[in-house]
């Protein structure tokens, strides 16, 4: 009942804000300011001289009017006319008639110099020339007339014409990083999360919202928003994309694959939050650029542009200190250092503390043949930190150099006792993490329409574990560690206008070596192995405005050498913009994987998972391959966003060690596959400076292993469904959200009715039988932003996480403990609730 309160007073408090949030303006206002209100309720981008507009007020236009019809009110107006170039750039010119006159120019790339071939030159809305290989055009235009210049992958520029000049002009470009008209929604959940044409998530950290819990754009926990993107156990060590495991997703970061992608036992990114530029996530149709995943790709990628602007920024929460330099070393160069260290070594802080209690006291252990609880003790001592650097020289106008370097460490040691049973026996048990990385990168720009990169990565992580149990007197070492080395080669060729061409090869050396050895035994048991992979990747881009169709279709080729095996992975990414707001994305991909990463529960870490990367042996462990489709229909219109997706997806050569089972299949190895489907829907909604969303997601995920008695079940990773919910308030420097999620419980496996009391062994019913509880969620967040005098930003923000305190089962399993002789039943919560606060000062 109190539930339903709740939600009526959240529709009622809505209903009040839509009717008193847009009074009407019956005063004149600059024309400037009824322009800016245009480009923010249209995603629309006026350009014009500011003399043209400088003097000119009048009423606004109805705020409920099309854009078409506040255009046509404006020219009714105004002595000016309005020309739409591709349903996003508006040109505002006088309507006045002159007679005309020749005018030349070069078109140049402001960083490199070169010329640029193929820029488009508009007047009064029409294409009147296009530059050749020089940078060269000419035109014949009336005086005082303004220029509109377009090109594939520059920002598009205003510029006024003098006649009176007797040399061609000289015009400079500045390249675009991400071209505009490649954004279907700009503020898709929040400000600085947007959806591209290709299907994918765009996330600028820079210029994030906020999302209901965070009070930083966490790379990893951020994505989670995202409709089809969840974790059952709430951990970013654990990302499930539409049903797929968390090693089948590819983490890139500037080029490096990351085998390590959480601190503090998964509950927070071991990227740095203030130093990501750009973060692109697909979850179908990605580039054929992208190898080794068989689910989803996260590519995160960090500014490589010269700027005399100096950055330096340090900030503090209760889990983490963290510090950022950028430093310009000479008119080419300039080097950035950012890192992040613990302060749970010297600081036990309430927050750290309920991250604690979530990863070795939310359990409930209870002796299965009387009901009765069984206490553990654990005394911990934990820290972790991460630095990256970077290194960016512009060495000439066609070359430029970027060296990028990551390393990422987790430390953990614990020491555990039975209470109940035998207080004074302990286990002491270590576990080290760390993953390290290089990317040297050289681009070089051979003219305006064709380029080339090179990149040399390596990518290494260990993991080092030991187990020492004191009641047995014994103790066991764990190794493990991968090598990833790589070449890989990008050439880009710009055709024309409207089509693109890519190529490029790539060499991949994968080594991983495991080791065990026991106190008791001298022997050890270690296995390295080693993997050669080539891949050849065409791909072609067609995007035609007239046709308002964007068409990309890719293949990338694998050669495993030890296997002597051919794979090839097609890629399609279609766009097709139906009418005006409404859009049909079509995506599909076929992809392999090589690298597997099997799940070790140990109880020595109260199910603190250790995890082993193996690579395919093309026999035990086959090379891991999908299939994926999904349609996409995305419909936005003044303010409003809705959109729904339905997806297939089929992943065959899945081992049951890498899904991590915990009932009768935890020992035992078979190979199969696991169908997913299921359908994805949004509906936002922006009024003046909120933003209300409603996400749900359904899905059936099942598993298929042929050789086990059981062959078709329940795949651990389902989630049937999934509800969430956030409004997200954003007005000058004060952010606020607010929201909840609900969803329907993990599976897992009961014991049988048949299980008699005091029998130690373990008779399970049929593998994911039922479902745990429903799990319900809310959280919120705010902060806020001020500037000194001096030009020194701050900051302060804060989060509650689980404002209800409630408590969410989120795993459940049974096991034997043959040290105190009883069956115990293991119940794991999630994070209670918990608040964080943090600070920051930027100069």
């Amino acid at each position: 009942m109190s539930l339903r309160i709740y939600i009526y007073s959240i529709l009622i408090g809505f209903t009040t804000l839509i009717c008193t949030s847009q009074p009407k303006v019956t005063s004149v206002v600059l024309l400037k300011s009824i322009l800016e209100d245009i480009e923010r309720e249209h995603q629309v981008t006026f350009n014009y001289l500011e003399n043209t507009i400088a003097t000119i007020t009048l009423l606004p236009p109805e705020r409920e009017s099309s854009l078409t019809e506040k255009l046509k009110y404006l020219e009714k107006n105004t002595n000016l006319t309005f020309e739409i170039i591709d349903n996003e750039f508006i040109i505002i010119h006088h309507s006045k008639n002159h007679s005309n006159r020749l005018f030349c120019g070069y078109v140049y790339d402001k960083s490199t110099l070169l010329p640029i071939e193929n820029t488009h030159i508009y007047l009064e809305g029409k294409i009147v020339s296009v530059s050749d290989n020089q940078g060269f055009f000419e035109v014949s235009i009336p005086e005082n007339a303004m220029l509109f210049l377009r090109h594939i992958s520059y920002k598009p520029l205003n510029t006024s014409v003098n006649l009176n000049e007797n040399d061609c002009t000289a015009i400079y470009l500045e390249h675009n990083e991400y071209q505009l008209n490649e954004i279907v929604i700009k503020e898709y959940l929040t400000a600085g999360i947007s959806k591209a044409k290709d299907g994918s998530f765009v996330i600028h950290p820079k210029d994030f919202g906020l999302l209901p819990g965070l009070i930083e754009a966490d790379v990893f926990q951020t994505i989670r928003q995202i409709p089809g993107i969840y974790s059952t156990d709430e951990s970013v060590s654990s990302i499930n994309i539409r049903g797929g495991t968390h090693d089948q997703n590819l983490f890139l970061w500037n080029g490096i694959k990351l085998y390590q992608t959480g601190h503090l036992f998964g509950l927070i990114s071991t990227i740095n939050p203030y130093l990501s530029n750009e973060i692109k996530i697909y979850k179908n149709g990605s580039s054929a650029f992208y190898g080794e995943s068989v689910s989803g790709v996260i590519d995160i990628s960090t500014t490589s542009e010269l700027s005399d602007k100096k950055n330096y920024s340090f900030g503090l929460n209760m889990i983490n200190a963290d510090l950022f330099v950028k430093q310009k070393i000479n008119e080419n160069s300039f080097i950035e250092i950012a890192g992040r260290k613990s302060i749970t070594d010297w600081l036990n802080t309430p927050t750290f503390q309920q991250y604690y209690n979530k990863a070795f006291q939310n359990n409930a252990i209870l002796n299965y043949s009387n009901n009765e609880n069984i206490l553990y003790l654990a005394d911990e001592k934990f820290g972790f930190y991460d630095i990256t650097l970077k290194y960016f020289n512009q060495i000439n106008s066609k070359n430029k150099l970027v060296v990028d370097f990551i390393t990422i460490k987790d430390n953990l040691k614990i020491t555990q006792k039975n209470s109940t049973y035998n207080p004074t026996i302990s286990n002491y048990n270590t576990l080290y993490q760390k993953n390290d990385g290089i990317n040297i990168s050289w681009i070089k720009t051979w003219n305006s329409n064709n380029s080339s990169k090179i990149n040399i990565y390596n990518s290494q992580y260990e993991l080092d574990a030991q187990n020492s149990n004191l009641i047995l007197n014994s103790s066991l070492k764990q190794e493990n560690s991968i090598s990833d080395f790589g070449l890989k080669i990008e050439n880009e060729h710009l055709l024309n206008s409207k089509f693109q061409w890519y190529s490029g090869y790539q060499f991949t050396r994968l080594k991983t070596k495991n080791l065990d050895q026991t106190n008791t035994d001298a022997a050890h048991d270690e296995i390295t192995e080693k993997l050669n992979i080539h891949s050849v990747i065409v791909e072609g881009k067609f995007e035609d405005s007239i046709s308002r169709t964007k068409l990309s279709v890719g293949l990338r080729t694998n050669y495993i050498e030890q296997f002597q095996k051919l794979i090839a992975e097609p890629r399609l990414q279609f766009n097709y913009e139906i009418y005006n707001s409404l859009f049909l994305n079509v995506l599909g991909e076929f992809k392999s994987q090589n690298t597997v990463q099997t799940i070790e529960l140990h109880n020595d870490y109260f199910g603190i998972e250790k995890r082993r990367w193996m690579l395919s042996n093309d026999n035990a462990i086959p090379v891991q391959r999908s299939k994926q489709i999904s349609f996409n229909l995305t419909f936005k219109k003044r303010k409003w966003l809705l959109s729904a997706e339905r997806f297939y997806k089929i992943v065959n050569g899945i081992t049951t060690p890498q899904q991590g089972f915990q009932n009768q299949l935890e020992f035992v190895y078979a190979i199969g596959k696991y169908n997913t489907s299921g359908y994805e829907f949004l509906i936002q909604k922006k009024i003046s400076n909120l933003i209300t969303w409603f996400s749900y997601s359904i899905n059936e995920n099942k598993y298929d292993f042929p050789d086990l008695p059981q062959p078709v079940f329940t795949n651990n990773f389902e989630i049937d469904h999934l509800f969430s919910f956030a409004t997200i308030y954003n007005k000058n420097n004060l952010k606020f959200a607010f929201g909840a999620s609900w969803h329907s419980g993990k599976p897992e496996t009961s014991l049988s009715s048949d299980q008699v009391s005091g029998d130690l062994s373990l008779d399970y019913n049929y593998p994911n039988n039922k479902y745990l509880n429903s799990f319900f969620q809310m959280d919120t967040s705010a902060s806020y932003e001020w500037n000194s005098e001096n030009n020194i930003k701050y900051s302060a923000g804060c989060s509650l996480i689980n404002i209800l305190n409630k408590q969410n089962e989120i795993n459940e399993y049974y096991k034997y403990s043959p040290d105190y002789n009883t069956v115990e039943e293991i119940r794991n919560y999630a994070l209670r609730r918990t608040l964080n606060v943090n600070f920051r000062i930027e100069f």
